[in-house]
């Protein structure tokens, strides 16, 4: 009788980011992108749950807001929405057969007016005030 158990070595490769296409690429970026997103709703619903207790609640959360850390987390925020946004279209133009021959193009493309996105937005936010 065959064994169905994976092979310890073969359960390793799928952690092995060598030699992937860039649809699976694709795939990865969006659930990860998807988890991080529905990570920060649940998040940002606590934090504006605790806002409506009062102005010392709001004032500390303005003070916590202004860390450099939580301005990182919301560059990663924005980050993680254009990729997933841009990624969405890609999936959803080549569902209408718009654009299937050239997905790999449509994926770098989109990946990079993420990235330079992200630039932007990175530049507004810890550089203008």
């Amino acid at each position: 009788m065959k064994n169905n158990q994976p092979a310890p070595g073969k359960a390793l490769r799928w952690f092995d980011p060598r030699h992937r296409q860039p649809g699976t690429w694709a795939f990865i970026l969006n659930r990860i992108t998807a988890l991080g997103l529905t990570l920060y709703l649940a998040l940002h619903l606590i934090m504006l749950g605790k806002l409506a207790q009062g102005p010392d609640a709001y004032d500390t959360f303005i003070a916590l807001a202004k860390t450099p850390w939580i301005k990182v987390g919301e560059l990663l925020v924005i980050s993680a929405g254009l990729i997933h946004g841009l990624n969405g279209i890609r999936i959803a133009l080549t569902s209408f057969g718009i654009g299937v021959t050239v997905q790999r193009q449509l994926f770098w493309g989109f990946l990079t007016l993420a990235l330079l996105g992200t630039v932007i937005f990175g530049y507004f936010m810890f550089f203008v005030h």
